[in-house]
């Protein structure tokens, strides 16, 4: 499997691509004015997600596809049976990692240990594509943790776990965009995943808004677990999005963003 060493280069220049086109998305067709010019808050996030990256490489030696590889070679996981399908594998590993993803993010919210680094995503008082940059490096190593330990779990398929990492960070930067899908093109689309229209009622200042809408991919699990909601209507335009109370300029530093989770909580 030579091509795992070009895999984490792939999901950059995915990432770069989707970022590039929910941009220009975006910027032509605006849902709401940003409170804050756009250059400062990229760039920070930016640093952000270059930190987090590094901080993941030298914690975890290999990827989670390379795991994959390894758990493939042995008997054990829920998937590492010779009579099963190869598309059943993948569709069933696309299925379970996003509820892995799910849960944790779930988890974020509901543990107040876990939700003060969430917090640092939360409080960005804009919200648009550079919100998907904008994770505390504890919370990317948090959750690459409880990932790979479901890749091993189920020993998916090497290529499933890639399409999963590929179909997450493409959808991560579409779902955070200050833009909406067409009304007839958004009723159909909400019915299979997450997008922006919904995602925005998860970052909402509301806290009621904040426990819903946690899915990742898949719309599924927030109305199987009771966690959905579609708003007052399909674009709800009285959303105001951030964290009460850090609303402000300083929310956008990067050393506010590196210290949130050890902040004294008032």
């Amino acid at each position: 499997m030579s091509w795992i060493k070009y895999q984490a280069g792939l999901q950059w220049l995915l990432f770069a691509a989707t970022f590039l086109a929910v941009a220009i998305w975006e910027t032509a067709c605006q849902r709401r004015p940003l409170k804050f010019p756009p250059e400062k808050r990229w760039a920070n996030h930016g640093v952000l997600l270059i930190l987090s990256t590094i901080v993941g490489s030298l914690v975890f030696r290999m990827s989670a596809v390379a795991m994959a590889g390894m758990a493939a070679t042995t008997r054990l996981g829920l998937l590492n049976k010779p009579w099963l399908p190869f598309a059943v594998k993948w569709a069933c590993a696309i299925v379970v990692l996003d509820f892995v993803r799910y849960a944790t993010h779930r988890a974020f919210h509901s543990v107040p240990m876990l939700w003060r680094v969430h917090e640092v995503h939360h409080s960005d008082p804009d919200y648009d594509a550079s919100t998907a940059a904008r994770f505390h490096p504890l919370e990317s190593l948090v959750d690459r943790a409880v990932f790979v330990t479901g890749v091993v779990l189920l020993a998916a398929p090497p290529v499933a776990v890639f399409s999963a990492d590929l179909i997450s960070t493409a959808l991560n930067v579409f779902v955070h965009a200050n833009a909406s899908l067409p009304v007839g093109i958004e009723s159909f689309t909400r019915r299979l995943i997450i997008t922006p229209d919904l995602h925005r009622i998860h970052h909402s200042e509301d806290l009621d808004g904040q426990a819903t809408n946690f899915g990742q991919i898949f719309g599924c699990w927030d109305r199987l677990f009771g966690t959905y909601r579609q708003g007052q209507a399909i674009r709800d335009q009285s959303i105001n999005t951030g964290v009460k109370g850090l609303q402000n300029a300083v929310s956008l530093e990067v050393q506010f963003m590196l210290r949130e989770p050890f902040r004294n909580a008032d």
